[in-house]
């Protein structure tokens, strides 16, 4: 306590500093969250879109043009027309097609399905709160009326495959479901493959060949222990890291650690005969701990107004995206920086303070 009033009384006397230290701080650590924030809502975006895709099939065989994440619908849609595929007998292939279109002026991913009966619509709790619509609602796709279905928490709206076709054409994928008591096998994806003449693989960072039949992802095999979803949702949360937003919000933290040491740098200097008098009492330790307990009131500070700046930034301007999950994750993520720089920001200037003799302090050289 003696310490904190002692470095409270130090920031009271050179507000300025203080504000401008927990300023620059702060705006680093802004940025970092902000692409924190971003990088765990799309991991989880990622990861709910391939379920929804998936509906529990143990492989996935994309189009040669491949698919791509639409932030606009927040889904997969396929680029290309759907694989040939026979299945063997045994397997249960399922052809969905995939497109966007609008309802009530609202862009949604539209899915076609011959499990869906005509006149229905089925839609993912995810979509059907976007859109505000309920069980037994009407909505309108493709110039018909259809009653509303909602099922699981996707963001997909799924019609009958005829419906689907005038809306979204061709373009789609195959979900495929393993013979009873395969379900588990590693080797999935390359029996069925050789069986229907396609590459399998289980990484989902492998495109397909755009001159190719296409390409079978394996949601059960691979290696490591992560899960196909885990893997897809990783990628997509790569993407923001190593973007140029990613590489600003690097360059911004380690300008926000310069700021902090260049301010304890101008702060030792500042008071050195105040140092120096109690190094020569024998109250050298105490300088160092007096310079971490105030470092750690400046980091404390501009974590918190970062933390919240970053969070009232993320729901402005991607409110559709982010989530208050997703922004605790990077919360918690940017807390683990605070001690360390905390740490060494007060290390530098108070190891190059005790450098010097008492002597040397109190003579102001």
């Amino acid at each position: 306590m003696c310490l904190l009033r002692f470095a409270w009384a130090n920031i009271r006397r050179r507000p300025e500093r203080f504000v401008l230290s927990v300023l620059g701080i702060a705006l680093a650590l802004t940025c970092v969250t902000v692409v924190r924030t971003i990088s765990s809502s799309f991991a989880t975006t990622g990861a709910d879109s391939v379920t929804d895709v998936l509906g529990g099939a143990q492989l996935w065989a994309v189009p040669a043009a491949g698919v791509h994440f639409d932030s606009t619908v927040q889904a997969l849609v396929a680029d290309g027309a759907a694989p040939e595929i026979d299945a063997p007998e045994g397997w249960r292939a399922i052809e969905t097609l995939s497109g966007t279109t609008e309802i009530s002026g609202m862009p949604v991913s539209l899915h076609g399905s011959d499990e869906t009966s005509d006149g229905q619509a089925v839609l993912g709790s995810g979509v059907a709160q976007r859109l505000g619509v309920h069980d037994g609602d009407r909505i309108g796709v493709g110039g018909q009326n259809l009653g509303v279905l909602v099922r699981g928490t996707g963001q997909s709206v799924t019609v009958a495959t005829p419906l689907a076709r005038t809306v979204v054409g061709d373009k789609g994928w195959w979900t495929v479901y393993a013979p009873a008591g395969q379900e588990k096998s590693r080797s999935l994806g390359s029996t069925f493959g050789s069986a229907v003449g396609l590459p399998s693989t289980a990484d989902p960072s492998v495109k397909p060949d755009p001159g190719g039949p296409g390409l079978i992802y394996d949601t059960v095999g691979g290696t490591g222990p992560l899960t196909f979803d885990q893997k897809f949702s990783a990628m997509f949360s790569g993407k923001v890291t190593s973007s140029t937003l990613g590489i600003i919000s690097i360059i911004g933290l380690v300008l926000g650690f310069i700021i902090a040491v260049s301010s304890f740098l101008a702060a030792v200097q500042e008071r050195r005969r105040e140092f120096g008098i109690m190094s020569s009492i024998g109250l050298a330790d105490e300088v160092l701990y007096f310079f971490l307990v105030e470092s750690a009131v400046v980091f404390v500070a501009a974590y918190v107004l970062g933390v919240l700046t970053a969070g009232v930034a993320v729901w402005l301007v991607i409110p559709g995206i982010a989530t208050p999950i997703a922004w605790l994750q990077a919360a918690g993520m940017v807390a683990g920086f605070v001690p360390a720089m905390s740490i060494v920001g007060a290390l530098i200037p108070v190891h190059r303070l005790l450098q010097n003799r008492p002597v040397d302090l109190l003579g102001g050289r």
